[in-house]
This record gives C-alpha cells, sequence and structure tokens, in this order.
C-alpha cells in the first residue's frame, strides 16, 4: 500500500529512503538535505491503493509509469469516473512534474473519499510523498499524521511521518515515529539506520551506534548503514574507519545518492578540517 515500498522498491523510497538518506553528513555540517535525484520514479506501487472497482480505473492506473500525458488525457475525458479519475489524474499530474498540484489533489481526494481507511491512507500518503517531491516537508508532515490517523499502527507510514519530520527538524517526532515502527517490525534494518541518524543529530552518539551495530548485523550491505557508521566513526576521531566504511557504501551502492553522499565526505575528510 505504501509509496515508499514502491520506490525504493518502488519510490522515494518514494522519495525517500532513497532521498530521505539525505539525514547523512559529515558531522554537522548543514541542515538535512530533502533533495531527490532529478529522475525520481513516479510514486505509485505496482499495485496502487484501490478507491474504486472497475476496469477503466485499472487502465487509467497502468498508463502511469509509461505514458502519463495519456493517462492525464483518459482521466479528463472519464468525466464520470469520480474518485477513480480524480486519483489518476492527480498521480498523472506528479508524474508530469506537477508535483504541488498532484499533492494537493491527492490531499483533498484523501479528505472527500469515501473509500475503506486503508485507501484512503494510502492516498494520503501518496501525497505526503508528492509533498515531500515539492519540497513542501510541513505539508508532507501534515499529510503523514492524517494517513496514520486512519492506520495507526502502519509502520512505512510512521517511516514516512518520521522523514518528513526529520526535514523540517523536528528529531523527538521522528525518533518517536521511528521507534514506534520498530516496535512493530524489530528487523527492519533501514528503520534503525534512520534511528541511529536521528539519534546523531539529537547528539546522543552511543544510541545511534547501538541502532547502526544492529542494523549492520542484520543487513552487513547496507549502503546506509555503511554510510552512517562512517559518520560516527568520524565522529569519534577514527578517520581510517569512515574513510573504510564510506568506501565501502559507494561499492555497495554506486551512482546513487548514498554514493553521492560518501563521496561528498570522503572529498571532506581529505580537504582536512577547515581552518578558521
Amino acid at each position: 500500500m505504501n509509496m515508499r515500498a514502491a520506490v525504493i522498491g518502488g519510490v522515494v523510497l518514494f522519495l525517500l529512503a532513497a532521498g530521505g538518506l539525505g539525514w547523512h553528513f559529515l558531522g554537522d555540517v548543514s541542515s538535512p538535505d530533502t533533495s531527490l535525484p532529478g529522475s525520481a520514479p513516479l510514486p505509485v506501487p505496482p499495485v496502487p491503493p484501490r478507491l474504486v472497482e472497475g476496469a477503466r480505473y485499472e487502465q487509467c492506473l497502468a498508463m502511469l509509469p509509461n505514458d502519463p500525458r495519456g493517462a492525464a488525457n483518459f482521466a479528463a475525458s472519464w468525466t464520470d469516473g469520480g474518485e477513480g479519475a480524480a486519483h489518476c489524474s492527480a498521480l498523472a499530474e506528479v508524474a508530469l512534474g506537477n508535483v504541488q498540484m498532484g499533492a494537493d489533489h491527492l490531499a483533498r481526494l484523501a479528505a472527500a473519499s469515501h473509500a475503506p481507511a486503508a485507501a484512503r491512507a494510502a492516498v494520503y500518503e501518496q501525497a505526503a510523498g508528492a509533498w515531500l517531491m515539492a519540497g513542501q516537508a510541513a505539508h508532507a508532515f501534515d499529510a503523514g499524521t492524517a494517513a496514520l490517523a486512519l492506520a495507526p499502527d502502519d509502520a512505512d507510514l510512521l517511516v514516512d511521518r518520521a522523514v518528513a519530520a526529520a526535514a523540517i527538524n523536528r528529531f523527538d517526532d521522528a525518533l518517536a515515529d521511528l521507534t514506534h515502527a520498530l516496535d512493530i517490525d524489530p528487523g527492519r534494518a533501514e528503520v534503525l539506520v534512520l534511528r541511529a541518524a536521528t539519534w546523531r543529530h539529537l547528539g546522543q552518539l552511543g544510541l545511534a551506534q547501538d541502532d547502526i551495530d544492529r542494523a549492520i548485523a542484520i543487513d552487513p550491505e547496507n549502503a546506509e548503514a555503511m554510510l552512517e557508521r562512517g559518520i560516527l566513526r568520524q565522529r569519534h576521531d577514527d578517520p581510517a574507519g569512515a574513510r573504510d566504511d564510506w568506501e565501502r557504501a559507494i561499492v555497495l551502492a554506486p551512482d546513487s545518492p548514498t554514493a553521492d553522499l560518501a563521496e561528498q565526505n570522503l572529498a571532506l575528510l581529505e580537504a582536512g578540517p577547515q581552518q578558521p
């Protein structure tokens, strides 16, 4: 049901898992990076949430990945399509680059829909992902909150809202959501990595190290975990260890946002401490 799974397995991981791990920086160089790769995939899972049933709805949704313009035209011509046409139209706007418009339409649709709670929560999640793509993390947080009101124990929704919270420096809120997600599903390495980064931003390096060690024990080839462990090693005055981890992250995930961040950190490490 969630977009994020479609992006990292689907869309941001939809947006994020790929984009969300922009919280990683050498030391505390700057605020969280909410930028996304220029070719961010459409925030539509392989099986999008169904607000209604029907062959025309399925046809419109199936057009989105390869022909979003065609999907937009199809939805516009489907005059009696109701929520199905509105949903397809909003997702088509996102795919065509009209991300803010699409996000607004998705949020309004989720609020007004008569579909079951799970489907409405999924559409709110799509709205949150689109708001993040538009650089509107506060709106993404609000959409995530609306989704969780409908599905409070959905671990994916909790992670998505945590990413939005971190993007607006609400790290205590991010920590609460990630901890809740891990209570539901303790074996998710990617969530442990995100919580480690959150602990680090809160100045709790020991707790961050505990989470990153757990993540690597679960998934030794997790590139984001290597990126984060390298940051923690750098913070503990272990530049050689940091270098090894960042180089490993690049090997594990070449040509990715994670590799880009690791390369940036390596460049800063090689440059040495900046002079006052």
